[in-house]
This record gives C-alpha cells, sequence and structure tokens, in this order.
C-alpha cells in the first residue's frame, strides 16, 4: 500500500509548478489522470529534446501520470470533464487567470456536484490583486520575490539555475493537498486550495527579509560566497579548481587557522577574532587564503579541512552529479520509461520504509485517452465520433 493508492488527481496542467506537484502525487500512489490540449499537450513536451528526443523539463515532472487528450473548448469537454470530476479526489490546475472559471471549473463551481472535490488553484500572482494578470514566468517572480537582489555579484544580480519560484509553488500546493486530504478524512468536504508563485517564494525570502526590516540594509550580493558570515564561499586551490568550505564559529575559526592554513598567528589576532570583524576584513583575508592554498591542489586541500572537520564541498557540474559517490553508495538512481526508451531517475527524497514509490512511465501524448473514455462509459464508435471532431 502506499499513502495515496485510491487517490484520483486530475490535472489541467503545463510548465513546471503544478507537474511538478502532481507528480509527487503520483510518486505516493495517486493516479494522476493528465489533460492536455490534442495534438500540441503541455507546452513543455517542446521546451528541448535533450532526453531521446524528449524534452528534459518534461521527463522531470510527468512519469507516472496518464495522458488524455481534450480539447476543453470542444462542445463536448464540459460533459466529459463531470463526468471525470465525479470520479476524482482532486483537480489541480494552472491555466491563466480565470481561465477555470470562464470554464465551468472554479471551487464554487463545482462544490454542489462534487462536495468532496479538493480543488488547488496555482497561478504567478493569485486570483486578485493588481497583479492578478501579469504573466509569470519564473525568472520575473524571482524578480519580482527580491531573489535577484541578494543572488549574484556586487556588479550584477543571478537568477537561480533551476526554476525555483515554480519549484516552490509546486512543493506548496503539494503539501496544501496533503494537508486537504487528512481535513477530508475528518470533516468529509473538500476545500479550495490557492497557491501563488509570488507569494510562495515571497516565504523563502524570509531571512533576508527580516535581515532587512525596520529599513536596515539587506544583505549585499556576494557571488557564491555567503553575505555576512567569513570565511564561507568558494576558494580557488593550486590546480585552477575551487573548493567550498564554511567556517561558522570562532572554534572553526581556530581550526581552519592551525590546520588548514597551519598559520597559528591568525588563530589569535584580534583582528580577525569574530565573525563580524572577519567579515569586515573579506578582503585582506581572501588574498591570504587564496595565497595559502596555492601551495595544495584541491583534494590536498580538502584532505586537510575533512581532517580539522571544516564544512567542505566540491563545485560538482551536473555530470559529476549523475556520477556522485553518495548517491550510488545509497542506492538513489532507478530507472523509468519514457517514449524514447528507459532512463534514469532519482527516487524521491522523502525516503519511507513503508511502501516503495510508484515510479511509472512517461506518458506519451494522449497515450491513456481511449482507455480513460472508456471508463468514462464511452464505447469506441463515440470515440472515433470524437477523435473525427477533434474533441480529443
Amino acid at each position: 500500500m502506499r499513502p495515496l493508492d485510491g487517490i484520483t488527481v486530475v490535472t489541467l496542467e503545463h510548465a513546471i509548478a503544478a507537474p511538478f506537484c502532481t507528480r509527487q502525487l503520483a510518486d505516493l500512489g495517486a493516479r494522476v489522470i493528465k489533460v492536455e490540449r490534442p495534438g500540441s499537450g503541455d507546452f513543455a513536451r517542446a521546451y528541448d529534446q535533450r532526453v531521446h528526443g524528449l524534452a528534459s523539463h518534461f521527463v522531470w515532472t510527468n512519469r507516472s501520470k496518464e495522458s488524455l487528450t481534450l480539447d476543453l473548448k470542444h462542445a463536448a469537454a464540459p460533459a466529459l470533464l463531470a463526468r471525470l470530476l465525479a470520479r476524482a479526489d482532486v483537480l489541480v490546475q494552472n491555466l491563466a487567470p480565470g481561465a477555470a472559471a470562464r470554464l465551468g471549473l472554479s471551487y464554487e463551481d463545482l462544490r454542489a456536484a462534487c462536495p468532496r472535490l479538493i480543488v488547488c488553484d496555482l497561478s504567478g500572482y493569485g486570483d486578485d490583486g493588481p497583479y492578478r494578470d501579469r504573466k509569470a514566468y519564473d525568472l520575473l517572480i524571482q524578480s519580482e520575490a527580491g531573489f535577484l537582489s541578494v543572488t549574484g555579484s556586487a556588479d550584477a544580480p543571478a537568477k537561480a539555475g533551476c526554476s525555483i519560484a515554480d519549484i516552490a509553488a509546486g512543493m506548496y500546493a503539494y503539501s496544501g493537498i496533503l494537508a486537504a486530504l487528512l481535513q477530508r478524512a475528518q470533516s468529509g468536504c473538500g476545500c479550495r486550495i490557492e497557491v501563488s508563485m509570488l507569494e510562495s517564494m515571497v516565504e523563502w525570502m524570509g531571512y533576508p527579509l527580516y535581515y532587512a526590516s525596520d529599513g536596515a540594509a539587506p544583505p549585499p550580493r556576494a557571488g557564491a560566497a555567503h553575505a555576512t558570515i567569513y570565511p564561507y564561499g568558494p576558494f580557488a586551490t593550486g590546480d585552477g579548481k575551487l573548493v567550498m568550505l564554511g567556517v561558522q564559529n570562532e572554534r572553526e575559526w581556530q581550526l581552519f587557522c592551525r590546520q588548514v592554513l597551519e598559520r597559528p598567528d591568525l588563530a589569535d589576532d584580534a583582528r580577525y577574532a569574530s565573525n563580524a570583524s572577519r567579515s569586515a576584513a573579506r578582503d585582506e583575508l581572501q588574498a591570504l587564503i587564496v595565497e595559502q592554498f596555492s601551495r595544495l591542489d584541491s583534494e590536498q586541500l580538502i584532505a586537510r579541512l575533512d581532517a580539522a572537520r571544516i564544512a567542505n564541498a566540491r563545485i560538482n557540474d551536473m555530470h559529476e552529479v549523475w556520477q556522485h559517490p553518495q548517491l550510488a553508495a545509497r542506492k538513489r538512481w532507478t530507472e523509468v520509461a519514457t517514449p524514447a526508451g528507459a532512463i534514469p531517475a532519482l527516487l524521491p527524497p522523502a525516503s519511507n520504509s513503508g511502501f516503495t514509490p510508484r515510479m511509472d512511465a512517461v506518458p506519451a501524448l494522449g497515450q491513456h485517452t481511449d482507455a480513460i473514455l472508456g471508463e468514462l462509459g464511452c464505447d469506441a464508435a463515440a470515440i472515433d465520433a470524437l477523435r473525427a471532431a477533434g474533441a480529443v
């Protein structure tokens, strides 16, 4: 038994936020029926062709789902959706603002016919307010939420290298749906969940927001270094590589000076006796540390840091992450099927001793249309007629 075995999720989704949410529900055993536009489907299918001709975003966020093609604007769509939702536990949608309501798919529209249905609406800015109808791509949300103001170098802001605003919204939708299912088990009633990408991202900005409270200066952009702790960040070594390290307190600073830098005089230097003083003197300390590190290659430095129990990490690229020894040792990779053959997939990070996560195939566009329509009472002639009319 998986936790969500027997739960059916219908999703009108595209891009990343909603698909990432529903894929995690599928990991827990939910049946996820992905409703896609006939002919083209979720536009994330066409983002790139990096995975044996399939899109990297799509294979990441859409395993273990069933694909039903349906033109939501076709005259036949409302009746088919009504039959589908009558069997469902959850509806997830991240259509354009107001689109679900125009299709009669708002929580208010569905509550009478489907009182146990949980409706989760994801959007960029929420369903009211002056920003309601603005386009909300991931980078734009990172910008509006202040992420770019604290990320990057002193000279230029930088976005995150992955879709963190989408991921944040997807995670809050996922946890919100799990909470709603628990709530329904007690109340017997469904509910509406609303998730805004902006609000999700601003929640993640809590530390810099509070750091800048009451008009105080916000954390400066510090590249890959820490804005307020030093030494904490990337340092060059003699072989031209970078090693990430972090010294968090005065005990670690003493060990770092004595065992890593082999400069015990610095450990007792009053100019560097606190994090605040080290942070203020980071330019001169940077030059001193890099000079010492230039005598070591990256592996020698890591060995010294490990011996001194100073936190450190290699700056891995994607190829090195695929081969990461820790992931391999813990057997965190498995395979999932796709229309282009099997691909590796990371097991869900929240391991649970009570069940095996569902890791089924990434669906081809419309792969399950006939089977799902058959469940809804459509015979072969009716399905052929729907296909001829362009409804599916």
